[in-house]
């Protein structure tokens, strides 16, 4: 079926005039009989009854019509989609892990949606831990992801762009809390709300007290963050996490490490097999700009 064709059906239908038709849809009478005919012999039904005063539609026209307009609306919003995607519009999908959406986040698309008002931009957002964020984002449910440690695959590439101290929470009683800072080495008779194995933090923990010749006593290990600090709260142990100002929110008392240095690099992944949209290209290449300071 040619879409020109049932552009015409669907302007003569509602016209019911050939000339005013022809005219609306800036051709001759004689190309949109044509187009007609062709239409009506293509699929062996009549679809116009005509006089000299008017065109009607004939029963089956009548039925066609619904389905041809649906058909139209569907391929000109997609059409309306690329023109708006091609022109720098459109949404980006974004994955990253909980903490980074207290202020990293916030702040980095805050900032390029005021740099792109004339533009129409969707941000959608999903928070999960790295290996999901990594396993989402080769399914195609991200376009971009924020994760913690590099990952290892030749197709995703990564770029750092911030570091996020770790810090120790404990509860407000606890013996520790009387400090703003401690080293590591101060903590190991304490049990520890940890991380569990499938997490990359739980490696970058356990480099933590491997640089000091020692190994953390774990009461128990759970994968999100905002539990871990709850269970912290009610006296469960203590935990290293990535510094958030929700914390100060919640019945415990943040220690700064002294010893030793305790951060982690926060990376910007994409998988290179994919193509990206221009707007995920533009935000890609704005971030790498307004993180450049973090990299010199």
């Amino acid at each position: 079926m040619n879409l020109l064709h049932l552009r015409y059906f669907v302007a003569l239908a509602h016209i019911r005039h050939y000339t005013r038709a022809a005219e609306q849809l800036s051709i001759t009478q004689p190309t949109l009989s044509h187009a007609i005919r062709q239409l009506e012999t293509e699929y062996g039904v009549r679809l116009f009854e005509r006089d000299r005063r008017q065109v009607r539609l004939t029963p089956l026209g009548e039925q066609f019509l619904p389905a041809a307009e649906r058909s139209l609306s569907i391929l000109d919003a997609g059409i309306e989609m690329l023109q708006c995607s091609a022109e720098g519009s459109g949404v980006i999908r974004l994955g990253f892990f909980r903490t980074l959406g207290i202020d990293f986040i916030p702040e980095l698309t805050t900032e390029f949606l005021k740099r792109n008002r004339e533009r129409q931009i969707e941000f959608t957002f999903g928070i999960a831990n790295t290996r999901k964020l990594l396993r989402g984002l080769s399914d195609r449910q991200y376009d971009l992801i924020f994760c913690a440690g590099p990952p290892r695959e030749e197709y995703f590439v990564h770029l750092p762009v911030c570091a996020q101290d770790m810090v120790l929470i404990v509860p407000l009683d606890h013996p520790l809390a009387a400090f703003d800072e401690v080293d590591l080495a101060d903590t190991l008779s304490y049990p520890y709300v940890y991380y569990p194995h499938t997490m990359v933090l739980r490696s970058l923990a356990d480099s933590f007290f491997e640089a000091i010749g020692a190994r953390s006593r774990i009461v128990c290990e759970i994968d999100e963050a905002a539990v871990m600090a709850g269970m912290v709260a009610r006296g469960l142990g203590i935990a290293i996490l990535p510094h958030s100002e929700a914390f100060r929110g919640m019945a415990v008392k943040i220690l700064r490490i002294r010893r030793p240095a305790c951060c982690h690099t926060v990376y910007m992944v994409y998988d290179r097999r994919y193509f990206l949209p221009p707007i995920v290209r533009h935000f890609r290449d704005f971030t790498e700009e307004y993180t450049r300071s973090f990299r010199t």
